[in-house]
């Protein structure tokens, strides 16, 4: 199934979170947090403007992006854990 997001809204499936810190300590699923960064799967239409076009999304498809720790709304689809929020909750594109 795909999720298409509508208007401004991105949908983001989280990294996987790192099970070993950099001193070799290895943390267990209830320690670890929940990253911050993503890729975007799905990129909705764009905020509508006051003139009622639309603009462009910053963001495509195959983003790797960071946002905030408690962004968007999670949902499960497939089996999946995924996040829908707005586009302008996240904070950078990583290349």
């Amino acid at each position: 199934m795909k999720v298409v997001p509508l208007g401004d809204k991105v949908v983001v499936k989280r990294l996987d979170a790192e099970a070993i810190t950099s001193g070799g300590i290895v943390l267990p699923d209830s320690a670890q947090q929940k990253p911050a960064e993503g890729r975007i799967l799905s990129v909705g239409d764009g905020v509508l403007l006051k003139d009622g076009s639309r603009a462009d999304p910053q963001v495509s498809e195959g983003d790797r992006v960071m946002f905030s720790s408690y962004a968007g709304t999670e949902v499960s689809v497939d089996g999946q854990e995924l996040l829908i929020m707005n586009e302008s909750d996240i904070l950078a594109v990583i290349s």
